[in-house]
């Protein structure tokens, strides 16, 4: 029987989660809330405005549209319980519970947990002074450059300093002038690592941990790397940094160390667990957690996805990803790259329409900014951001591989689509 599922989001990643859900026969509707223009009455895809944050209305909404399941495309939702409250309403839900998401949602949990489990990442410390801050990052034997706000802050949080009185600046600015609010009374300061970035995601059921394809996105605005950092100017799939046999260093040392940690302190993980990961001299480190399909990466890891989504889903909240484990295309690639209003990253134009000519560009609108995407799924609106959550270094390889310098200032933008090649 042809199942309606909910996908909750606004964005390109909740675009592309609904569109790949879409595809299977096993689906024959998908709401989207609150969704965006590309996602209003697109074939099986439509919006509905049911509210996201009143769970007991939502849980409600789930059981009168008979929603088989509800899948979760920001960590907001997720940090706030969604999962926990519809499941305890008995409405199966994909994505990891508040405790497990606090891996995102606390950077200083996500360090501690790391380092009683030997997980390889940056030296830190956490400080809720900032005198002791700032007397470490003048006194620490290592570069403590990197200063995140443990919280949540919609990407925002973290300062990637030039020098350690920038450092310093980063402290005051965080935590006495409150530039990311409550999320910042405890700030976690981090060396800074040299090396190229990658996206590692998988599939988890709380046990078996299932890798996608490794990504990497770009975050210059001009070519050849150049310009200032943006949020994210595109993102391609498969990276060719991580072989094979990297992949599988990353799965076994980073992501299942993760899963099975949490499941041996009581917080079984389930849904997407995504490592941002430093490629170093000293092997792969982790920068950051997240708890969900990263965007742009989900719109160049999903079109890859040979397997039905539905049934990949259904596994997961089963508990049984290792009997029907995930398959992806083989020799195939896939890039998304965005469009931006003058000015951007800057002060720059909104809701301006983009009117795509080509053959195989679909074209549309969104509501708060404008974008295509190139034969295949249309492109998000990024939240208001000013510092996003990782640290990079320029890339040895120069212009060969884009996307590994320091990330700064982030906002909103069209995002175009995923183009496989």
């Amino acid at each position: 029987m042809a199942a309606r599922v909910l996908v909750i989001g606004n964005g390109g990643r909740e675009h592309t989660l609904a569109w790949k859900l879409a595809q299977s026969r096993h689906v024959k509707q998908v709401l989207v809330a609150p969704g965006n223009a590309g996602t209003a009455d697109s074939g099986k895809i439509s919006n509905t405005a049911i509210s996201v944050s009143d769970h007991s209305a939502l849980a409600q909404f789930c059981k009168e549209e008979d929603i088989e399941f509800v899948v979760v495309g920001p960590e907001a939702p997720l940090a706030a319980g969604i999962v926990g409250d519809l499941a305890a309403a008995g409405v199966r839900c994909f994505g990891p519970t508040a405790q497990a998401a606090q891996l995102e949602s606390s950077k200083r949990f996500a360090k501690e947990f790391m380092d009683r489990h030997g997980i390889p990442t940056a030296r830190w410390r956490a400080f809720t002074e900032p005198e002791e801050a700032r007397g470490f990052i003048l006194s620490a034997d290592f570069p403590a450059l990197v200063v995140k706000a443990s919280g949540l802050a919609a990407g925002k949080g973290v300062i990637v300093a030039e020098s350690r009185e920038e450092a310093c600046r980063a402290v005051q600015e965080i935590m006495q002038d409150k530039a990311f609010g409550a999320a910042g009374e405890t700030i976690v300061i981090e060396e800074l690592l040299e090396g190229e970035e990658v996206s590692c995601l998988c599939f988890t059921d709380g046990r078996t941990v299932a890798p996608m394809p490794p990504a990497q996105d770009h975050k210059r605005l001009l070519e050849g790397d150049r310009g200032p950092n943006t949020g994210g100017m595109g993102a391609y799939c498969p990276a060719p940094q991580v072989s094979k046999d990297l992949l599988l260093k990353i799965k076994n040392a980073i992501l299942q160390r993760t899963v099975d940690g949490m499941q041996q302190e009581g917080t079984p993980y389930t849904g997407v667990l995504y490592a941002g990961v430093m490629l170093t001299r000293d092997g792969p480190k982790v920068l950051e957690f997240n708890c969900r399909f990263g965007d742009p990466e989900c719109q160049v890891i999903l079109p890859l996805l040979k397997s039905d989504l539905y049934e990949v889903i259904q596994s997961t909240l089963d508990g049984l990803l290792c009997a029907a484990p995930p398959l992806w295309l083989e020799n195939r690639a896939a890039i998304t790259v965005v469009m931006a209003s003058q000015g951007y990253p800057g002060d720059y134009a909104k809701g301006v329409e983009v009117a795509a000519t080509e053959p195989n560009v679909l074209s549309y609108r969104h509501r708060r900014s404008p974008g295509f995407r190139a034969g295949g799924v249309p492109g998000r609106h990024s939240p208001e951001r000013r510092q996003s959550g990782d640290q990079r270094r320029a890339s040895p390889h120069g212009d060969r591989h884009p996307g590994h310098s320091r990330r700064s200032p982030r906002r909103g933008q069209a995002r175009t689509g995923c183009h496989q090649v």
